[in-house]
């Protein structure tokens, strides 16, 4: 996979890019609760949710969020076209969300002894984004 914007990976799947998130103006100037709470449609936001409750060691919470982020994302992917497959460019700053929602998925996962689900988001992310996967730490 060559993970660059506009490029297809191996199979000749092109990528998918996300449209902007409109909580992203909100998430630099607010709190990613509030910002949750008014745009929950927002990867951006449960993913932020996400890595404060790691860092916090609320493993549990982070797993939430970031599941709630993965999914949103998920359902976002699809109505751009993707098909289950594909490069998910981390170069198309739209797309970051959801990556680090799926990043802390796996990290949430790990902790919380999910190491199956843990498996499966590490590799999802590797397969989507290999510069996401470098960026992440996974």
């Amino acid at each position: 996979m060559t993970g660059g914007v506009g490029s297809a990976d191996l199979l000749g799947i092109p990528p998918t890019e996300l449209p902007e998130d409109p909580a992203t103006r909100a998430l630099a100037e607010g709190d990613p609760r509030a910002v949750a709470a008014a745009y929950p449609s927002s990867c951006l936001a449960w993913a932020m949710l996400a890595e404060d409750a790691l860092h916090e060691g609320d493993d549990v919470s982070a797993y939430a969020f970031a599941r709630t982020g993965y999914h949103r994302g998920l359902d976002q992917l699809r109505r751009a076209g993707w098909r289950g497959q594909g490069p998910v460019p981390w170069e198309h700053e739209p797309n970051q969300g959801f990556l680090r929602a799926l990043a802390s998925l796996a990290a949430a996962a790990g902790r919380i002894g999910e190491t199956e689900e843990q498996h499966r988001c590490t590799e999802f992310l590797r397969a989507s984004s290999a510069t996401a996967a470098r960026e992440l730490g996974c």
